[in-house]
């Protein structure tokens, strides 16, 4: 049984909150090596954002930031002003440090927040990314449909999540990277916490997609008010790039 908002909200705290000094290592061994690429493949739907009329600088939102890696990269890539949020105040906190040695304290905000209630006005954004964040929400549905709310009309917004691979030959490989090579690597490498990690995160992408297929998805995001609705399964099935742009009033 799914569990409510609140714990969900809980468990991703409890969850994250042990793994900020070495989240980026991590999401690289949970990637396979291929986080780095899935984030310049969503960063690159954002880029094209250009500034409203009311400000000098586009400002793009990142959700699920973590210790700031899109949001650096975000800020490398545009002109824009960053705002990231995410829950886990531990994540916020090295997040801090990797965009003060990154030089980017100028451009970078980070604060604390839900995805799933913004402390955002409607149309705030120019344009807006979130990374691994549906698992870790009770109803995708209505995150995507807050997440959509502070875009402008016009706004890009462009997401990463991981994804089970859809070839069974591929996805035989995956479950067995993801139920032994993950938790055992985890553990010798980063002791219990990487172990915990490691054993919840295969089990935890398929739950998702058996509940909320990728088909399903792409509706949800036509749903929330999100058109011209794009996607690109990367690395054999290991991870999703979605995008889209805010419809108009």
């Amino acid at each position: 049984m799914p569990l409510p908002a609140d714990e969900r909200n809980r468990f991703a705290q409890h969850l994250f909150a042990p793994l900020p000094a070495r989240y980026d290592r991590l999401a690289e061994v949970l990637s396979m090596g291929q986080n780095g690429r899935w984030r310049r493949a969503m960063v690159d739907h954002v880029t094209p954002s250009t500034p409203s009329t009311a400000r000098d600088a586009p400002v793009i939102l990142d959700v699920a930031s973590g210790t700031a890696g899109v949001a650096i990269q975000l800020a490398r890539r545009t002109t824009a002003r960053v705002i990231g949020v995410d829950l886990t105040e531990q994540m916020l906190r090295q997040g801090q440090r990797n965009v003060a040695a990154a030089g980017q304290s100028g451009r970078i905000c980070l604060v604390a927040g839900r995805a799933e209630r913004l402390p955002f006005a409607d149309a705030s954004f120019d344009a807006l990314t979130f990374t691994y964040l549906l698992r870790y929400v009770d109803d995708p549905q209505a995150t995507l449909t807050e997440l959509a709310r502070v875009v402008r009309p016009g706004g890009l917004v462009a997401s990463l999540e991981f994804l089970a691979p859809p070839s069974p030959f591929w996805r035989f490989w995956w479950h067995l990277y993801t139920r032994l090579v993950l938790p055992v690597g985890g553990l010798l490498t980063g002791g219990r916490t990487w172990y915990e990690v490691g054993r919840f995160l295969g089990p935890s992408i398929c739950g998702h997609y058996r509940r909320y297929p990728v088909a399903w998805t792409a509706d949800a995001w036509r749903q929330a008010g999100l058109r011209e609705v794009g996607l690109r399964v990367m690395s054999l099935g290991g991870g999703l790039v979605m995008w889209g742009t805010r419809a108009g009033d």
